[in-house]
């Protein structure tokens, strides 16, 4: 008779080593890394980024110099490495104020500072019990999956295998934490409108979002469930717009504003099936359909990221310009209060091991998953390459 194979989790913590869905005992970590994107900081910057960004792919420097002037636009400086260092001061005054002694360490998968150069200054500082806060909300691979790679790939390329053990914490797409920036800025958004004499049912509600191959949609979330059209990465978005839409009822007096999920910097060949609709043929076709406002709501972002400001606040601003329909694009998560307070909340889930029945969720998809389960967010060109926080593949 054969052995039951052994579950593994590599360079895990003892508690999540065993694959468990929802790690439930407490553990004692002595470090918070938050993982990120990253993004070039000046002109010269640009095209190496962009070279991180596509490696693998054979992109010559002409095509994406194509690319590249969205960050041309913005003087070659992306928002994002100066985000992430306002949320890491954040968090460390959240910790500070609440007592619990755990430095943070910042990463970046595409720019400096790189992620396996914050592993190796955590552990040179004597920090080897790592947890790992993904500046990413949803399921997809290039927002999960490819964190988890990245973990996995910066452990052995410090040279840490067996020295630090890394947990990543959970997708948080429908935290109360998360969601409450989106939804005080809808309701304003909405009370405004409605305030100058416009009707609920003439505002429409845009829930935009990053676009990703269908493929790779189709494989987000674990395998075992039905999530329907575009995957888990649809579904949560769906999940967490619906909910917004139904709180916004007490704004409306009831009545349900028109609202889609759209999608936003789609990047791939046109012979590529990736999710739509797009959001500037949406708003090109919300003439015809009689709406007099728009709330563009940047439902996929943690932050201001360039896909904000030029294709949100540049490109689908013109767009509505052009269907001459006044539009307004709602905040983004930042550094909202509720927010940072809630990404440490699910710092001290990890810590105390809370039940996930105690875990706060607002959809019926909540909590995630504290251990990814087998084979979610495979990416369909590269496979299963080695990955952390997850059951493999």
């Amino acid at each position: 008779m054969t052995a039951p194979e052994q579950i593994s989790v590599p360079h895990a913590s003892p508690a999540a080593a065993g694959g468990a869905e929802f790690i439930e005992t407490p553990v004692v970590y002595d470090a918070l890394v938050l993982a990120s994107f990253g993004g070039p900081e000046g002109q010269d910057d640009v095209i190496p980024f962009l070279r991180n960004v596509t490696r693998g792919r054979g992109i010559p420097d002409e095509r994406l110099e194509e690319v590249a002037h969205h960050y041309r636009h913005f003087g070659g400086v992306s928002p994002i490495n100066g985000q992430n260092r306002e949320l890491k001061t954040a968090l460390e005054d959240e910790l500070a104020s609440r007592g619990i002694d755990l430095p943070v360490y910042w990463g970046n998968r595409n720019w400096e500072p790189y992620l396996p150069d914050a592993f190796t200054a955590a552990a040179d500082d004597g920090r080897t019990a790592l947890l790992v806060l993904a500046t990413s909300a949803y399921s997809s691979y290039s927002s999960d999956r490819q964190y988890r790679e990245d973990i996995a790939r910066a452990i052995t390329e410090a040279d840490l295998e067996g020295r630090v053990t890394a947990d990543k914490i959970r997708l948080f797409f429908d935290h109360p934490g998360f969601v409450a920036p989106f939804q005080e800025g809808v309701d304003a958004a909405v009370r405004e409108f409605l305030d100058q004499g416009i009707a609920a049912d003439d505002i429409h509600v845009l829930f935009s979002t990053h676009s990703i191959p269908t493929a790779d949609a189709e494989r987000s979330g674990p395998r075992d469930v039905d999530w329907g059209e575009g995957g888990a990465y649809g579904a949560q978005h769906r999940a967490v717009a619906e909910h917004i839409i139904e709180s916004l009822g007490a704004v409306t007096g009831g009545v349900t504003v028109p609202w889609q999920l759209v999608f936003q910097s789609r990047s791939g060949p046109p012979s590529q099936p990736w999710l739509e609709p797009d959001i500037n043929d949406v708003i090109d076709e919300l003439p015809a359909a009689g709406a007099k406002a728009i709330v563009i709501v940047p439902l996929g972002f943690v932050s201001d990221h360039m896909e904000v400001l030029w294709d949100l606040d540049t490109e689908a601003m013109e767009s509505a310009d052009r269907a001459g329909i006044p539009a307004v694009r709602t905040a983004t998560p930042g550094t909202h209060p509720a927010f940072v307070a809630g990404l440490i909340d699910l710092v001290v889930e990890r810590i105390e091991g809370t039940p996930a029945a105690e875990r706060p969720h607002v959809t019926a998809l909540g909590p995630w998953y504290d251990v990814s389960r087998p084979g979610d967010c495979e990416n369909v060109r590269l496979g299963f390459l080695p990955a952390a926080a997850g059951i493999a593949p």
